[in-house]
């Protein structure tokens, strides 16, 4: 059997922490062969992100189809896409892809700078949310998405979970980093029911590239041929032990990145 391989259309990130060299050190990690179209161009670090410049979506589309056409990836994680125009181009470009897409709704970064123009929002919802097998937003891109509050609660994210899947997605996963308390749980939302996936909560600053290594370790778990909720479940323990691990690094003096390695470096 060909070793699988998967696929991330997302935004490069100059500190490596997150975006495509996140998502690219995830696929590795999970022992998957990760190629790439790069969306946009960011100048950041763990302080923050400096500048940002889009692809043309004619390039963005060129890189999908020239992946696509000899190396078929067994699953898609698509991060940060920046304007109207690159989602376009990217949902054009996956006609026909008939394999398992992970959407990672990329809105703002760990400093708060916006990474998605805010008319890029509905185009995102129309063009690419019908298309994800997988949904990975944290509560304030859920809210966003919804034009809601953002989620209080359970039973709230829950809610909003369902509402994504009227949208068009297949299953939802609600990230509760950004709720409070001492557990941090991840709500997994799909048409035959609900799963709620508690971790502790760590105690680190060092959390810079979670959400598009989540992402990217679901896609990672789909292209080795696991189903969702296998796939989601692996991804997010996997994710807990880098986090976990992330304040070994020591890289930067801001928001530091999870330590994708942790299971391979000494």
């Amino acid at each position: 059997m060909r070793h699988p391989s998967a696929l991330t259309i997302a935004g490069s990130d100059s500190g490596g922490g997150a975006g495509i060299q996140a998502d690219l050190k995830t696929f590795s990690a999970r022992g998957v062969f990760g190629t790439s179209a790069i969306t946009a161009i960011t100048a950041q670090n763990t302080r923050g992100v400096l500048a940002v410049e889009a692809v043309s979506p004619a390039l963005v589309a060129a890189q999908i189809d020239a992946v696509l056409t000899d190396i078929p990836p067994r699953a898609i994680k698509i991060g940060m896409l920046a304007s109207p125009e690159i989602i376009d181009a990217v949902a054009t470009a996956l006609d026909g892809y008939d394999g398992p897409v992970v959407l990672d709704p990329v809105m703002v970064a760990k400093s708060g700078d916006a990474l998605l123009a805010q008319e890029a929002e509905a185009v995102l919802a129309e063009r690419l949310l019908p298309r994800a097998d997988v949904l990975t937003p944290n509560l304030p891109e859920a809210a966003r998405l919804l034009d809601r509050a953002e989620a209080r609660d359970a039973a709230e994210a829950e809610a909003q979970g369902r509402a994504l899947l009227d949208l068009g997605a297949r299953a939802v996963v609600m990230k509760g980093g950004h709720a409070e308390g001492p557990r941090c749980t991840d709500i997994l939302v799909t048409r035959f029911g609900t799963v709620a996936m508690p971790q502790p909560r760590l105690a680190t600053r060092n959390t810079h590239g979670t959400g598009c290594t989540f992402s990217s370790a679901i896609a990672a778990e789909l292209a080795k041929g696991s189903e969702v909720e296998a796939a989601v479940q692996a991804a997010q323990a996997w994710l807990h032990d880098a986090i976990a691990a992330a304040d070994g690094l020591g890289i930067g003096s801001g928001h530091g990145p999870v330590h994708h390695f942790h299971g391979i470096w000494p």
